[in-house]
């Protein structure tokens, strides 16, 4: 793969001096700096290669870009980060099932999972047929009634709607039975999938996945919506090669989809290396343009007015096509990203809109209980490898988000289960270094849970109660010695010490040249040293906003997002014009028209307490 791939460890720890002398911060991490003793005559010859600023060079050698990587880098494009679709196991065979549906004109399913990598999965495939005069008949399964993935119910009716193909994007990897009873109907099924595999797959006419075992593609980082990319391309090919298209029938504007590849892209927390840059670059480029009518219309819902960055995917965006699958009707999401009826965009765009405000308020009291329920397993086990927490109380569709908060708050994984009668939903979060999804299927495959799979960082699972104890054992032996290590290794990573005065414009512009940042390719941190907190007070859900002030007086504005009430928010509420050093990342704000610079705290450390 090209730029960014190969992501190096992590130096060990006493390689590099505590930052600013920061042993110990408000959330108790070690301050170090980024860049290893062994990559400074990297960024040194990067700067003088490429002609760059000092600041650029160390951030992409502190990032593991090589030397002749750096224009790619720089300039990321799909024509040259992509590989020949052909490279994933079973694609030719894809493209070319989908090449015959699309001549012969058979009825097509396609059932997708419903958070935003299936939603934009699913409006891929959906906008791919439409311009070659297909419709499809769309499936997204109901989170609190059908779960994830293919059941056997659905894929019955889809048979029996006359669907003589069934696409399944973003899940249906492990799906044995429910597939094997579409081919017992005669529909033929092609999965495009992402998740981890087993050794034994589904009978199905295609599986492309970069996760299967046998995939030497090295595409194991795309999300799903990135891999059915690939497979439209595909597709497309094969059918130029049997002279489908002509004058009178051209060919689909593939780019012109990228906008839906990057949301998921971004949202679904996949690395941004590789191919995955050039997604996420050249699809806001095409998002900027509001070419899709749902993308336009939840653009306005949300009140964004300014040209869409990854955090506004991320933070703005993802959190409302997701509502609709967590506490409302789960196949909204794809009907917003697939349709082409403006006035139908925005009453769905409004209601997601709405949705994500309930969700909202769902979260934050289930996680309120969530974390005293973690601080009293931690207080009686400081050691504990895995939190492992529930309620028969706790909405099934926002687990997987309070699992999040608490692996964020407490640096461990984190199961966080819905309980219903005899059995419950989990999501589980992790940490880097932490394999979630092995531990998963791991446990599906010793009998501890009913089922389960998902990612190295985010899992999910059904368990009935009478084998939690058992589930609890089994994940703590599989996760203890990782979580450990973990933990010793954790530290806040910093590129580099300015002032208020020097977080500029100029500054951001110069970074973003090495985005976009994300999971991966990590937004450049800064140390704002013996800076004075100003005006420190909460607002909205929990944030703590303030201004940071540097001995010359200059000042900077801040937040630090869902701080209060923790030990970050207590430290600036707390800080009494006392200096302290803080660190976090520049965005530019343009919210409400103002256009300003503004620093998102990581942490905080009082330097009278260090060394």
């Amino acid at each position: 793969m090209g730029a960014l791939r190969r992501l190096r460890p992590e130096p060990a720890i006493d390689q590099r001096s505590a930052f600013l002398g920061v042993t110990r911060s408000a959330r108790g991490l070690r301050w170090r700096e980024r860049i290893g003793p062994a990559d400074l005559n990297l960024a040194t010859a990067i700067c003088q290669r490429h002609d760059l600023p000092e600041l650029l060079g160390r951030v992409l050698a502190a990032r593991g870009v090589a030397l002749d990587e750096v224009p790619i880098v720089l300039d990321p494009t799909i024509k040259a980060l992509m590989p020949d679709p052909s490279v994933l196991q079973d694609m030719d065979k894809a493209a070319a099932r989908l090449a015959d549906a699309i001549i012969a004109g058979e009825a097509i399913a396609v059932f997708g999972d419903y958070d935003v990598d299936g939603a934009a999965s699913v409006a891929l495939l959906h906008r791919f047929l439409a311009h070659h005069g297909l419709g499809c008949r769309v499936y997204i399964p109901d989170r609190l009634f059908e779960g994830y993935g293919p059941n056997a119910a659905a894929i019955e009716r889809l048979a029996a709607d006359g669907a003589r193909l069934i696409v399944t994007v973003d899940c249906g990897t492990t799906s044995f039975e429910p597939l094997g009873i579409a081919r017992k109907l005669g529909a033929d099924v092609v999965v495009i999938d992402h998740h981890q595999a087993d050794e034994r797959l589904p009978d199905v006419h295609a599986l492309v996945n970069p996760n299967r075992q046998d995939d030497l593609s090295g595409l194991g980082q795309l999300s799903a919506a990135g891999v059915t990319f690939m497979a439209l391309v595909a597709a497309s090919r094969e059918l130029r090669r049997r002279g489908f298209y002509s004058a009178a029938r051209p060919a689909p504007d593939l780019l012109g989809l990228l906008d839906l590849v990057a949301l998921a892209t971004v949202c679904d927390v996949v690395p941004l290396t590789g191919l995955n840059r050039a997604y996420v670059v050249k699809g806001l480029h095409v998002m900027r343009s509001r070419r899709n009518i749902g993308l336009k219309a939840l653009f306005d819902a949300a009140g964004l007015d300014q040209a869409p960055t990854p955090y506004h995917l991320g933070f703005v965006l993802g959190p409302r096509i997701n509502a609709g699958g967590r506490i409302g009707d789960a196949a909204l999401g794809a009907r917003l990203l697939a349709g082409e009826d403006e006035l139908e965009a925005a009453r769905i765009a409004q209601l997601l809109d709405k949705l994500n405000k309930e969700r909202k308020a769902i979260e934050t009291a289930m996680l309120e209980q969530a974390m005293a329920e973690a601080e009293r397993q931690l207080e009686a086990d400081p050691e504990l490898p895995i939190l492992v927490l529930g309620s028969e109380s706790w909405h099934k569709g926002v687990v997987g988000l309070v699992s999040s908060r608490l692996t964020e708050r407490f640096r461990r994984p984190s199961c966080v289960i819905s309980w219903e009668q005899d059995a419950g939903t989990a999501s589980l979060r992790s940490v880097a270094g932490v394999d979630i999804g092995g531990a998963v299927r791991a446990a599906a495959a010793s009998g501890h849970v009913v089922k389960g799979g998902g990612h190295a960082m985010a899992a999910g699972l059904t368990v009935e109660r009478t084998r939690l104890e058992p589930l609890k054992a089994f994940l703590a032996a599989q996760l203890g010695t990782s979580a450990t290590l973990a933990r010793a290794a954790a530290g806040l990573d910093i590129d580099g010490a300015v002032t208020a005065a020097g977080a500029t414009d100029d500054l951001v512009q110069l970074i973003e040249r090495a985005g976009p940042y994300g999971q991966g390719n990590p937004q450049p941190r800064f140390a704002f040293p013996a800076h004075r907190i100003r005006n420190a007070k909460i607002v909205g859900e929990r944030h703590v906003r303030f201004a940071l002030e540097a001995g010359d007086g200059s000042r900077r504005d801040a937040v630090a997002f869902r701080a209060a009430g923790q030990p970050l928010g207590e430290t600036l509420l707390g800080a009494g014009g006392l200096p302290l050093h803080v660190a976090g990342t520049l965005r530019r704000d343009t919210w409400g028209g103002r256009d300003r610079i503004e620093v998102t705290i990581d942490d905080a450390a009082d330097p009278r307490h260090q060394g």
